[in-house]
């Protein structure tokens, strides 16, 4: 702060000198202190709310606006992940999640969806006990899934765009990690202890309830702004008896 008045200081004498000048002037001019005192205190009047109008009403729009730019780009980041990973590891976890029971009335979404669907639907996922179990042929086909997409993955993490969202870092985060694990484990993991078999296995289920959670908000935004994208989503929806994205009627 300090800093800052110290390099405007002589910005602000400029300013202060120009305006005295003006006033001198006019005074030199016209000879009527009168009328000028009445004009300066009438703009000083007017100032307050000129400063409202530009700091608390102008600012508030203008900052809305970026936000608005803002959460446009990080929505494209989100739309890139889940085409890119997103859907396929939703894929991979149906076969994993072993009481699917429980998000029956959860990601079984349709177009009679309403915003608050959705948001209850979020919430509840986040609260389920879900229940995973994989076994190491899983967790090898997990690992030759997430492996290629290692690059993408670290260019999502360093997007600056991520500051908005920190549920979705927190799942590229989580995703990561479960990789970086699998990627140290052997070849072959049939032979790995029933100890580090349940610790793969909390990572993947804190995969899964991260996953589930940011695709149901993910899903909301796309009704609202994208309904033909919605449209697909719910075709090929994993949890669904028959997930295709033909048309059948």
């Amino acid at each position: 702060m300090r800093n800052f008045w110290k390099e405007r200081t002589w910005l602000i004498l400029i300013f202060l000198l120009a305006s005295a000048s003006v006033y001198y002037l006019h005074y030199l001019i016209f000879r009527d202190a009168h009328h000028i005192f009445i004009y300066m205190i009438g703009d000083l009047g007017f100032l307050f709310l000129d400063v409202m109008l530009v700091v608390i009403v102008i600012e508030h729009l203008l900052n809305q606006r970026e936000k608005n730019n803002r959460l446009n780009k990080l929505n494209m980041l989100i739309s890139a992940f889940f085409s890119e990973v997103g859907h396929g590891l939703i894929r991979q976890f149906v076969f994993v999640i072993k009481n699917k029971e429980i998000l029956q009335n959860l990601v079984f979404f349709d177009s009679r969806w309403q915003k608050n669907d959705f948001i209850q639907a979020s919430k509840k996922i986040k609260a389920a006990s879900i229940i995973v179990s994989i076994n190491p042929t899983d967790l090898g086909d997990l690992r030759d899934y997430l492996l290629p997409k290692r690059d993408f993955l670290l260019s999502l993490l360093a997007n600056p765009s991520l500051l908005e969202h920190e549920a979705f870092t927190n799942l590229l985060w989580s995703i990561f990690h479960l990789l970086e694990e699998l990627a140290l484990r052997p070849e072959e993991m049939v032979d790995l202890p029933p100890s580090d078999l349940d610790h793969l296995n909390n990572d993947v289920k804190r995969v899964v309830v991260l996953l589930l959670e940011t695709w149901i908000n993910y899903v909301a935004h796309l009704k609202e702004r994208y309904p033909f994208l919605f449209s697909l989503v719910v075709r090929i929806n994993p949890f669904g008896a028959s997930p295709s994205p033909i048309i059948t009627q």
